[in-house]
């Protein structure tokens, strides 16, 4: 096959500059080069790629728009771009890359004392540790303010009580972002493994996110001490504006894996021949079916674009965002879908990456605020009243 050079039918490429070219033609060889290789066995065998963590490191993709501790700084134009092309790989792998730099990294890099900065973003930036961010529990994933977990002071320390479930990278994370209610109001502790009371277990029998470790956490009377608190993090806001920073990259990154499923449609198409020996592109319905993927995706990659300008100029607003995650996730699980009727019969085997996609999207669909929750963040924006209840 010839190597992926994109797909871009509106010529969005005129309005990059050259260094977002050049973070994106990165990210993409190293998704041409390591990612695609192994991704389906991965996938097959529930299995992380981990052995591509330290080389991840290595090309900056760890809290990539941060500025210091050894993190790229790159713009959040750079950085959408940067999680399209992982996402093209596996939802997965930059579910992982997120969760690393969004929700860890950054609250850390905002809220974090000098010394918890200086201990861990180095290590998170290069790889040598890993971290997770535990808000969702059991009984409450789109209600977070209903949180049950609980932190008591005791003298110097604090007292952490209750679960949290559905954490990406939660068993074999060195530090767990973990938030909990007390009497101060909602705050985020850092929870080294190893701490008495706090443990881990991977949730299995997933048909989605295979290629990604989702597990529960478990904190019984663990103790931590007050510097492990983040002092900036206070309230259920801090924790919703980690999100805002994760649901920005998917809605670039979805993109990723709609252009996939087309890319590998198109190309079926072109190839599968059906009826008087012709290819199945030049029917009618077929064509329907491309132009309406590739409108959309181009319609997608304008909104993440113009939402990446707004963010690198301070514009952005949590409803903007929730209107480029909601649109992208349900383009791209569209996309999945018609392509795979496109590929009738083998659109769901694994020769294809499409059904891997699919099932992947099903899942990003939910997580990170469901579709329903966006579109009422969008209704509250535009008319003032909201309408969660």
């Amino acid at each position: 096959m010839a190597a992926y050079r994109g797909t871009d039918y509106l010529l969005l490429d005129t309005l990059l500059g050259d260094e977002e070219k050049l973070v994106r033609q990165t990210a993409r060889q190293f998704v041409e080069d390591r990612v695609l290789p192994l991704i389906k066995d991965c996938y097959n065998q529930g299995r992380f790629p981990a052995e591509l963590i330290p080389e991840m490191g290595q090309l900056g993709l760890f809290g990539a728009n941060l500025e210091g501790y050894g993190c790229a700084g790159m713009s959040n134009v750079e950085y959408g771009l940067l999680m399209q092309e992982l996402e093209r790989g596996d939802s997965g792998l930059r579910s992982f890359v997120s969760v690393q730099g969004s929700l860890v990294m950054k609250p850390i890099h905002i809220w974090g004392t000098a010394e918890q900065k200086d201990r861990w973003l180095p290590l998170l930036q290069s790889g040598r540790a890993i971290g997770c961010f535990a808000l969702t529990e059991p009984g409450f994933g789109s209600n977070p303010a209903a949180m049950t977990t609980r932190a008591r002071r005791d003298g110097a320390d604090w007292i952490l009580n209750g679960e949290k479930t559905w954490i990406t990278s939660g068993s074999v994370a060195d530090v767990a972002l973990v938030w909990a209610r007390s009497e101060e109001g909602i705050r985020g502790f850092l929870v080294e493994r190893g701490t008495p009371g706090f443990t881990a277990s991977d949730i299995h029998g997933k048909l989605s996110m295979r290629a990604s470790i989702t597990s529960s956490l478990s904190l019984s009377d663990c103790r931590v001490p007050e510097s492990s608190r983040l002092p900036g993090a206070a309230g259920l806001k801090a924790a919703l504006g980690c999100l805002s920073q994760a649901r920005y990259g998917i809605g670039w990154g979805v993109l990723g894996a709609a252009s996939d499923c087309y890319e590998t449609a198109l190309s079926y198409a072109k190839l599968r021949k059906q009826f008087d020996d012709r290819p199945i592109a030049s029917h009618q319905l077929v064509q329907e079916k491309l132009a309406w993927m590739i409108t959309e995706i181009s319609k997608g990659q304008l909104l993440a674009l113009h939402c990446g300008r707004l963010k690198d100029q301070g514009r952005i607003e949590p409803a903007h965002i929730s209107m480029l995650k909601r649109n992208n996730v349900a383009v791209a699980l569209e996309c999945a879908r018609i392509s795979r009727d496109l590929l009738g019969a083998n659109g769901i085997i694994d020769d294809y990456p499409i059904m891997r996609h699919m099932c992947n999207l099903e899942s990003v669909k939910t997580y990170e605020g469901t579709d329903h929750i966006h579109a009422l963040v969008i209704g509250e924006a535009v008319t003032g009243i909201p309408a969660y209840k």
